[in-house]
């Protein structure tokens, strides 16, 4: 959303990705979110993510953030440098 805004078809080219999954926000979500946003955990994009990233009763998998951010993240939320070495392919 946020980067969408900023920069006219990522989100055409983000989607692409095969592996690219973007979790909708049911009512609850929204609900969280929101909190998280007043609470000052950051803007609605931060804070979408951080739901996405965080352990839930309706997803029993493990969510990883790629990130060029990973320090602005809380103990608890597996964020990874999008820039890394293994995320390109080779080491």
């Amino acid at each position: 959303m946020h980067a969408e805004s900023e920069d006219e078809g990522v989100a055409r080219r983000v989607l692409a990705f095969s592996s690219a999954e973007v979790d909708e926000l049911d009512t609850a979500a929204a609900a969280t979110v929101g909190t998280m946003i007043r609470d000052g955990y950051g803007g609605a994009d931060t804070c979408h993510a951080l739901y996405a990233a965080l352990p839930r009763p309706d997803f029993n998998g493990m969510s990883i953030l790629l990130t060029d951010r990973e320090d602005r993240y809380p103990p608890g939320v597996v964020a990874i440098d999008i820039d890394s070495p293994g995320m390109l392919g080779f080491y």
